[in-house]
């Protein structure tokens, strides 16, 4: 018979009449990666011990040569250590007793007519302990300079109150918390904590969790600050 069906095997397309398609084949196992070599142990970690903590970065401070720092190294001789200038920061280092002079020339011969601020780098180890920087603004430059002088434990700076009125309470701070008392201030007291406070919180030996423990159970009612 005409539609008689053709037995298996014959070659007859299934229905739909495409012909079959071989199995796939079975994917290739994955081969085995290879194992990650481990790490190289840090410097002096082999001896069970830790890494020489690294030195503090040098600032890279450049000689600043412009027609200001010329009439300024000019003026006050070597009075004037350094001239130099750090990521676009214009700085000069002067003599502790060449500050106010020096802050005084900036206002009135070179329009740095606004103190910013006042503030101070401790340096325990060093016999210069401190760095005192003023931060100067001029309006008129629309641009910015900083003074520097190091001076040791225990000396005197001359207020800058003569030259700038807001040093009143600028100066008044850095006593606060570095314990630098300004000569000839007119008002030479704390500022931020109370005048029985004991300590300069900024200075490196003062811990950062150390307290006054006394002021604190008196006045606060509690055993700490922490």
């Amino acid at each position: 018979m005409a539609d008689e069906q053709k037995p298996e095997g014959s070659g007859a397309p299934p229905p739909g009449g495409e012909a079959a398609k071989p199995p796939a084949k079975p994917a290739e196992a994955a081969k085995p990666s290879a194992p990650a070599k481990p790490a190289a142990p840090a410097a002096g970690a082999a001896a069970g011990g830790h890494a020489p903590p690294k030195p503090p970065p040098v600032m890279a401070a450049t000689p600043w040569d412009s027609e200001l720092s010329r009439d300024v190294k000019e003026r006050f001789g070597d009075r004037i250590a350094e001239a130099s200038t750090y990521l676009g920061q214009n700085f000069f280092v002067c003599k502790p007793d060449a500050v106010i002079s020096l802050l005084e020339f900036l206002k009135l011969d070179a329009d740095f007519d606004y103190l910013v601020d006042i503030t101070a780098v401790d340096w325990p180890k060093r016999p210069e302990r401190f760095d005192l920087v003023y931060i100067l603004y001029s309006f008129s430059r629309n641009e910015r300079v900083r003074v520097k002088a190091y001076i040791p434990e225990g000396y005197k700076p001359e207020t800058a109150v003569g030259v700038h009125l807001t040093a009143n309470w600028l100066e008044r701070e850095v006593f606060d918390m570095f314990g630098i008392e300004f000569a000839g201030h007119p008002d030479m007291r704390r500022i931020l904590l109370p005048e029985e406070w004991q300590g300069f919180p900024l200075r490196k030996d003062y811990s950062i969790l150390q307290q006054d423990q006394r002021w604190v159970q008196e006045n606060m009612g509690i055993e700490s600050g922490q």
